[in-house]
């Protein structure tokens, strides 16, 4: 991977659920990497729905290797948070190819 092409930097945050002061769980978002990342693709598109059309914006990122991200994460990238909706490993730890869509 030519780290010249990591020019980007993109921020993973994952959910956690605590107890607020009147015992209720509250689920909060905490910060857990901040990674150098290659954007491959970002696409915007129209899709139908069931209620008329919808925009959908799909990025895919590739980064060094990180343990442990999962579906469940999250990335701010540009000032907006996309789910990680796949995940494929790069040769044997080398990197990571991440799908990601913006969330509603």
């Amino acid at each position: 991977m030519n780290a010249g092409k990591l020019n980007r930097v993109i921020f993973i945050d994952r959910e956690a659920t605590t107890l607020n002061a009147a015992g209720y769980p509250v689920a909060t978002w905490s910060l857990i990497g901040t990674v150098r990342a290659e954007v491959m693709q970002h696409v915007t598109d129209e899709a139908g729905t069931g209620y008329g059309e919808a925009q959908t914006d799909g990025i895919t990122f590739r980064t060094r290797y990180f343990s442990g991200l999962t579906t469940a994460d999250r990335i701010r990238f540009l000032g907006r948070t996309y789910n990680v909706v796949g995940l494929a490993e790069l040769g044997i730890r080398a990197g990571l190819e991440i799908k990601a869509t913006l969330t509603e």
